[in-house]
């Protein structure tokens, strides 16, 4: 969390004012590197399969989406009020809860907590359309994207000319009022979902749960995390969703322990009937071949952007001993690393800035590019390393006299002359060679 705030990853939002609870702003890198955590989602859903389609939906969606989706009646937590410290916790969540006045199981050292009876907290955040705040005006900000894609099913079907299975892809905002909060951007109200609905004949619904199931975990591996630190938890039958015949967390060791980074659920047809009941719609597959009519079931990819960056980061933090000093490194998948090479003068004097000027102004329309002079050459490196840069070039005397620079390796520290000439062909060139986690044992 130091290392996020101090290098412009995440910073508490409205700090100057005290903040607010458990919601964070993200900076100059933090912005870069979610955008390539969403840009690597993006690609694996749509470049690399030809089965899935985009769409964007609106945050604010008729009222009766809720209802038909059950989130209205039944999106809630139990919440109980503390009346010592006067904080608010999730009833089925005390064992987790931190008093604001912890109570001492001795007597005499610290009252005791006094909670009230348990409540229903709908977790949806209440908004009004329009200029008149009435019952009729009452809005909801999304809680999740997927009704949003379900709602958008028919429209689909008909541009899209889509045949089961296939699936609708979006990235987007989802809103909830959270009771319990914390461990950093793991758990917060305003959240960023990666979500896709994949749409199946209903006999083909377990085969493409595990497909998928795999997909993902593949996904989270090949981008760098480690996978001792991956596990697949099927849900047991006390917790699974009513909507759900199965659902699996994959789970990745933070440091609070093994917690959900994506849900993969087999949803049925409970969504795509609700809401056909709800406005009338047929929302059905007909296939022209079989002359068969169905309601296709779901299979549901469901990962937080939020959770997927706080992964890769963890996962890649790192320290070591070089040289006698302390360095702390950022190990990055190459791909998702906010930047992919530092471009740096040796000292800022004998032309050697304006040379290091122009190779990154070379090379910076190809590939995300830093230019920095500030502070030794020491300290550049190791600020590139902790936002985890995997390349470094130094221009330095001999650059001036034969036109090479030296490219530095952000995980082996190997250092090896290149000519200027060719130079963003190469780190392109190493941009898409295989590439394994140094923290990974042999």
């Amino acid at each position: 969390m130091a290392l996020c705030k101090r290098r412009g990853f995440i910073f508490p939002s409205s700090e100057i004012y005290g903040g607010v609870g458990s919601t964070y702003d993200y900076g100059h890198y933090g912005v870069l590197l979610k955008n390539n955590v969403k840009a690597e989602w993006w690609r694996s859903m749509l470049q690399e399969r030809d089965d899935i389609v985009a769409i964007d939906s609106a945050i604010i969606q008729h009222p009766r989406v809720w209802e038909a989706s059950g989130h209205l009646a039944g999106f809630t937590d139990p919440l109980v009020d503390c009346r010592t410290c006067k904080l608010r916790f999730r009833a089925d969540k005390l064992g987790d809860a931190q008093c604001g006045r912890k109570p001492s199981k001795r007597p005499g050292e610290g009252p005791d907590c006094e909670l009230t009876d348990a409540r229903e907290f709908n977790l949806m955040f209440e908004t009004h359309v329009g200029p008149v705040v009435d019952s009729a005006s009452v809005a909801y900000l999304r809680p999740e994207t997927a009704q949003g894609i379900f709602i958008n099913f028919k429209n689909v079907l008909q541009f899209a000319r889509m045949k089961p299975p296939f699936g609708i892809a979006q990235i987007g905002k989802s809103f909830r009022n959270e009771i319990t909060t914390g461990n950093f951007i793991f758990r917060t109200r305003e959240f960023e979902q990666m979500e896709m609905e994949f749409f199946v004949p209903p006999a083909e619904a377990e085969r493409w749960h595990q497909h998928w199931m795999d997909e993902r975990m593949r996904w989270y591996t090949d981008l760098g995390i480690r996978p001792d630190n991956l596990m697949l938890r099927p849900h047991g039958a006390d917790e699974l969703s009513h909507y759900s015949s199965a659902t699996s967390d994959l789970e990745y060791r933070f440091p609070m322990g093994f917690s959900e980074l994506e849900g993969i659920a087999n949803r049925g047809d409970f969504d795509l009937t609700q809401h056909a009941q709800h406005s009338g719609e047929k929302l059905e597959y007909f296939d022209q071949q079989t002359k068969e009519r169905y309601v296709p079931h779901v299979i549901e990819p469901a990962a937080g952007v939020d959770r997927a960056m706080l992964a890769f980061i963890v996962d890649a933090y790192d320290t070591e001993e070089v040289e006698g000093r302390q360095r702390t490194v950022l190990r990055l998948h190459p791909r998702i690393a906010p930047v992919k090479v530092a471009v740096l003068p040796l000292v800022s004097k004998e032309g050697m800035p304006e040379r290091a000027r122009e190779i990154f102004e070379s090379v910076r329309g190809r590939i995300p590019a830093e230019f920095d002079e500030g502070g030794s050459i020491g300290k550049r490196y190791r600020r590139q390393d902790e936002i985890g840069t995997p390349w470094g070039v130094t221009v330095d005397g001999q650059t001036l006299e034969d036109d090479t620079v030296t490219l530095r390796d952000r995980d082996s520290l190997e250092q090896v002359r290149v000519p200027v000439d060719g130079l963003a062909d190469a780190l392109e060139v190493r941009l898409t060679e295989p590439w394994r986690s140094p923290k990974l044992s042999d």
